[in-house]
């Protein structure tokens, strides 16, 4: 708030029954409509047309995507923003895999797959960019919008499929390292079927890029 930045936050909640709507509701008669912008949608209808959904009311010329578990701490957001004015960056990408970047209260398999993920890309791919899996991201906001129109995967290989098409297509990906902590209540939606589709998507990319 005192940072001199005009912003606003925009909640997409997919009827989630962990109360998130009523804690934005209390949110935005603290902080007024002007900036707690709470857009529930009826029910869980995936990441991608969350993104969309979204970007239908930002009204900013850059676009901060993050959890709002605060797996992602809001700390990191003026580091983005510095970064991004530093290079002129389209893209800024938080990374766990990178100077002082890590992930807290994963257990090991949790680890391995992820950074099984990230390798395997990085062999297949040469995306130029050290977390593809990550979601805690700065974008200019026509070219999200061009990403979006672009990206076909669903689930855990979006994330990827939104930093590949971005190299494809020309535009400039600056990194900020960032601290991951997992949630203290609910559970990863991480399982076998999210693997495979990931594997299908990987070698989709692999061969269309």
């Amino acid at each position: 708030r005192y940072s001199g930045i005009d912003f606003e936050i925009i909640i997409i909640d997919d009827g989630s029954p962990d109360g998130t709507q009523e804690v934005a509701q209390q949110l935005e008669k603290i902080y007024g409509s002007d900036k707690i912008l709470l857009r529930p949608r009826a029910k869980k209808l995936g990441l991608g047309t969350a993104y969309i959904h979204g970007m239908k009311y930002a009204t900013g010329n850059f676009i901060v995507i993050m959890d709002a578990d605060l797996s992602h701490h809001p700390k990191f957001i003026p580091e983005f923003i510095r970064k991004q004015k530093e290079g002129n960056f389209d893209i800024v990408s938080g990374t766990r895999y990178k100077g002082n970047g890590g992930v807290y209260g994963w257990d090991l398999k949790r680890k391995l797959i992820s950074r099984g993920a990230n390798f395997l890309t990085q062999v297949l791919l040469r995306p130029g960019a050290s977390d593809l899996t990550g979601s805690f991201r700065l974008y200019r906001k026509e070219v999200l919008q061009k990403l979006m129109e672009k990206c076909v995967s669903k689930g855990y290989v979006f994330q990827m499929e939104m930093i590949v098409r971005a190299r494809q297509m020309g535009f400039t990906i600056g990194e900020v390292p960032i601290s991951f902590v997992d949630r203290v209540y609910g559970e990863s939606k991480l399982g076998g079927n999210e693997i495979v589709s990931f594997l299908k998507g990987l070698l989709t990319l692999f061969a269309t890029t």
